[in-house]
């Protein structure tokens, strides 16, 4: 039996952390990108993609459906970027860079 004082619950890993506001800030330069392409002022394009940043860490670390979410989008673009990586990869290692 645990006292009743500790909690049983895990902390979340740093890696996971980190992961998170690492896709949380690759989705706030698209959306900073996507704006700023449509013609809105930088700065309003600057306030608009760091809020929406800051919004994302904080429902990620409230919600367990944003977390999911925000997780799942992660593992899909590290995958893309790993294939680009590896795709560079093969192209170097086939001139012997």
């Amino acid at each position: 039996m645990s006292t009743p004082g500790k909690s049983t619950t895990r902390p979340a890993s740093t890696s996971r952390v980190a992961r998170r506001i690492a896709v949380a800030a690759i989705m706030g330069v698209l959306v900073f990108v996507v704006l700023w392409l449509m013609a809105v002022h930088f700065i309003a394009s600057v306030l608009i993609a760091s809020c929406f940043c800051a919004a994302t860490v904080a429902a990620s670390s409230v919600s367990d459906v944003v977390e999911t979410v925000l997780d799942a989008i992660a593992a899909v673009i590290f995958g893309i970027l790993a294939a680009i990586a590896a795709v560079f990869a093969a192209i170097f290692g086939l001139f012997g860079w």
